[in-house]
């Protein structure tokens, strides 16, 4: 979320296309991004899913934050950056099109958790990062960007994780002003 919205700034994206960052929306109230949102005056909302009796209930909440934090009710981009949750086929259906994520993992492989751990199981001699778009097949939507790091003889998990973070923060907000760009015709 740091990288994204410092690129926002720097790269002008309000002026370049039209776009800013609403809001910064949490599932869990301790999420550091959102001390870090609020300092630079972007509005912070929690939607705390253990407050929910079902899956349902909090995504209901959550679309409904997610939606009052654009003027029209329709956000043009939903960008997913460290959150940890399964979303449902309806909720994605609601943002179709428009929903991005991150995972620390060259996609189509290590979907899910534990990529880290899983690459250096596997003897992979490379791992990295994948942006793509939000799909109900989970981490299985179409990439739209990668970042290859190698794997060294002596990595570990923290390592490794440190290394491929680097890299997310350079090709998500490097993606989305991609995406951003198309969206405004520029």
């Amino acid at each position: 979320m740091v990288a994204i919205a410092a690129t926002a700034r720097r790269d002008q994206w309000e002026l370049r296309y039209g776009a800013r960052i609403a809001a910064v929306i949490s599932n869990r109230s301790d999420a550091g991004g959102l001390l870090q949102a609020g300092s630079q005056g972007i509005r912070t909302d929690v939607v705390e899913h253990r407050a929910f009796a079902d899956r349902a209930d909090f995504e209901a909440q959550l679309r409904r934050t997610i939606d009052r934090n654009d003027s029209a009710g329709k956000p043009a981009l939903v960008v997913m950056a460290g959150f940890m949750r399964i979303l449902t086929p309806e909720f994605v259906r609601c943002y179709e099109g428009r929903l991005l994520n991150i995972h620390p993992s060259l996609l189509p492989a290590f979907p899910g958790l534990h990529t880290h751990r899983r690459a250096l199981a596997a003897g992979c001699r490379f791992s990295g990062a994948t942006v793509h778009w939000v799909t109900d097949a989970l981490d299985g939507g179409p990439i739209l960007a990668q970042a290859v790091v190698p794997i060294l003889a002596d990595d570990t998990e923290h390592d490794l994780s440190r290394r491929i973070l680097t890299q997310e923060h350079l090709i998500y907000p490097q993606a989305i002003a991609r995406v951003l760009g198309q969206l405004s015709g520029s």
